[in-house]
């Protein structure tokens, strides 16, 4: 899918004009170009995440000539898929995270007090020979 594809799908779910899905998506792309070249990172819950990445100097070689070369150091943009992407994409069913979370608040005072009634345990006294 290419830009002009995508433009096609957004105007057909959202019913907008086609110049208005092509100026929304290169205000999205703007933006988030904009925003990671700050410095800033850019998470979309569920799809992703954009940030930049620091790429050290190092040392390579032309591969015609096989003569070394000197490669500066330099900003790399990065993006890492979100749980929800990465599970339509693999077609498992995403991860039960929100489950785990809205049980927790269930058992607030509990560990708590355990903790606390558990006596410390004693090391056993050394043998004597």
């Amino acid at each position: 899918m290419n830009k002009s594809d995508l433009i096609d799908a957004l105007v057909a779910k959202v019913n907008v004009t086609k110049n208005d899905a092509a100026r929304t998506i290169e205000a999205l792309v703007e933006t988030i170009v904009e925003a990671v070249k700050k410095g800033d990172i850019v998470s979309l819950i569920g799809f992703g995440t954009f940030k930049s990445a620091a790429r050290k100097a190092r040392e390579g070689k032309n591969p015609k000539t096989g003569e070394k070369i000197k490669i500066p150091a330099t900003k790399v943009p990065r993006f890492t898929a979100g749980a929800g992407f990465k599970s339509a994409v693999s077609g498992k069913a995403p991860a039960k995270k929100a489950a785990a979370k809205k049980a927790a608040p269930a058992k607030k005072a509990a560990p708590a007090k355990k903790a606390a009634a558990k006596p410390a345990a004693k090391k056993p006294a050394a043998k004597k020979k």
